[in-house]
């Protein structure tokens, strides 16, 4: 059976990088361009994981890690945390808010499937 990723970032290159990379794993790739639009997806879609870059327009990452903590269905649904930035302080803000892990752009195929797949399984 195949497991559905919503992936949310306001890079169309970037989703559409996602989207090659995870459906060739397998993957059902459900994309939003950000966070407001990821979390009217999130109601639709019942993924398995949640991968969310942080800086982006109209809702950030960690509006859409709220979104997700704060609706009893998705409480224990990973969430991935996929962004440029790097800084301490934003990783344990994102930790703190509920995110299950934290990966830095570019990313590398196989970490990023190997981290799903462990998420999912």
């Amino acid at each position: 059976m195949r497991k559905t990723v919503l992936a949310i970032d306001d890079s169309r290159t970037m989703r559409d990088m996602l989207r090659v990379a995870l459906t060739a794993e397998g993957f059902d790739v459900q994309l939003a361009e950000d966070g407001i639009d990821g979390l009217e997806k999130l109601r639709h879609v019942q993924p398995a994981v949640v991968i969310t870059d942080i800086n982006m327009p109209r809702l950030d990452g960690f509006g859409v890690i709220d979104g997700v903590r704060s609706d009893e269905r998705f409480r224990r649904t990973p969430v991935l945390v996929l962004t440029t930035e790097s800084a301490a302080e934003l990783k344990q803000r994102a930790k703190a808010a509920g995110a299950t892990g934290w990966i830095v752009k570019p990313f590398e195929r196989t970490k990023l499937v190997s981290v799903l797949n462990r998420l999912v399984a």
